[in-house]
């Protein structure tokens, strides 16, 4: 069975180890993030900081953006801009990598305390019941501030996340105990 996690695109080009799980993995990409590559390949301001690691990422933006452009990867993509909340058919990558894009569609719920980006990657991981995975350590603590009642992991925490994770009736007892 696949692990599923919501996550920006840019991170899997970002994170070499995303690329290479100890398990099937199906990471659930919202299409707004998939735009924020071309800006960032094609953007003077560098991705990293250092700049042969600038140079490594932006080639892994561009490969990552030939995948999502490949002509039945984009057909599946289009199919679910036309409606809210579509998922794309899985887009594969390899025998342990699939990518599924959502219409994700920012609402004012939670849209004054999070940017675009991070309003879709949470209503998309409450909406289908999926945990995210971030490297965001302030995206991670608002998060917790504002009680939103959906799972994330830290990027460095990818392992186990695949491996192990927490189900959702472990986070309920947790949550459970935390009340008493």
């Amino acid at each position: 069975m696949r692990r599923r996690f919501v996550i920006e695109a840019v991170m899997v080009a970002t994170y070499g180890h995303l690329l290479v799980p100890s398990r099937p993995i199906d990471y659930v990409v919202p299409y707004s993030s998939i735009a924020e590559l071309y800006e960032m390949r094609d953007g003077a301001d560098p991705v990293m900081d250092d700049p042969e690691d600038d140079v490594h990422v932006k080639m892994k933006i561009n490969e990552l953006i030939t995948f999502f452009e490949d002509s039945l990867n984009r057909k599946k993509i289009e199919k679910a801009m036309q409606v809210p909340w579509r998922a794309s058919s899985p887009l594969l990558l390899n025998d342990k990598i699939q990518f599924t894009v959502i219409h994700a569609v920012d609402n004012a719920h939670y849209g004054e305390l999070f940017d675009p980006i991070e309003t879709e990657l949470l209503l998309t991981g409450l909406k289908l019941g999926v945990p995210l995975l971030s490297d965001q350590f302030e995206f991670q603590d608002k998060l917790i501030e504002a009680e939103v009642p959906v799972q994330v992991y830290d990027i460095e925490d990818f392992e186990f996340a695949v491996e192990e994770g927490i189900s959702a009736s472990e986070l309920a007892l947790y949550d459970e105990q935390d009340r008493f």
